[in-house]
């Protein structure tokens, strides 16, 4: 092999690994599996951790109420991305981008990545808002690579006023903000959604923030 192909070669595979370790490298975990740091919420009756996840509402009783476990920090532009599975009969409940608590109230306001039956999985909805689903999800195509009642993964990509949304690998919805006043920043929470006996879970939660577009 030419020697000048050979060390060319070498540093551009270099490079590249250099660039995807970058990327990797640049994620933030934003849940230690351990403890509550850096999230706010009903830590004494609604959430609790049980092995290194974050987990909402009952098997044995029914939720009184929409409930949030929300960061204390506040992000515009990102990759989050994080494991789900939901519990229960008619379970529901959604990951909260870009939205904020209501003063003196329970519930929050913003986008939701939704999940749960029948047509919920994958949709993005806008909470306590507009209160309608903005995008709607392919529920066939979720339903082919869904595992319900076990661990799915969530991808959910923030940039600009352009929202997309992937389960388990599978993109869900694209959807880019046409109301100029509908607000670009804001906290993430994970919710539970107030009805029968349910659980849902949250782990493995990580962020990579993205540059302003």
């Amino acid at each position: 092999m030419n020697p000048r192909f050979f060390f060319l070669t070498a540093w551009i595979l270099g490079t590249l690994a250099c660039g995807m370790a970058a990327d990797t490298a640049s994620a933030i975990r934003l849940a230690d599996g351990r403890s509550f740091a850096g999230w706010e919420g009903d830590t004494n009756r609604t959430w609790r951790i049980v092995d290194g996840a974050f987990v909402g509402g009952s098997l044995t009783a029914p939720v009184p109420r929409n409930e949030f476990l929300v960061t204390q920090r506040a992000y515009t532009n990102f990759v989050l991305e994080l494991e789900f599975k939901i519990l229960g009969t008619n379970a529901n409940a959604g990951i909260q981008i870009r939205s904020r608590r209501i003063p003196n109230h329970h519930e929050m306001i913003g986008y939701q990545a939704d999940l749960g039956d029948p047509e919920w999985w994958g949709c993005l909805y806008d909470e306590s808002r507009r209160n309608r689903v903005l995008a709607k999800s392919d529920a066939a195509a979720v339903n082919r690579i869904l595992r319900r009642g076990d661990w799915n993964q969530y991808r959910i990509r923030c940039e600009g006023r352009r929202i997309q949304l992937w389960i388990n690998g599978v993109r869900t919805v694209d959807y880019t903000e046409a109301d100029d006043t509908i607000e670009q920043a804001g906290t993430i929470g994970l919710q539970i959604h107030g009805g029968p006996p349910s659980e849902a879970w949250y782990r493995k939660i990580t962020l990579e923030p993205l540059p302003t577009p």
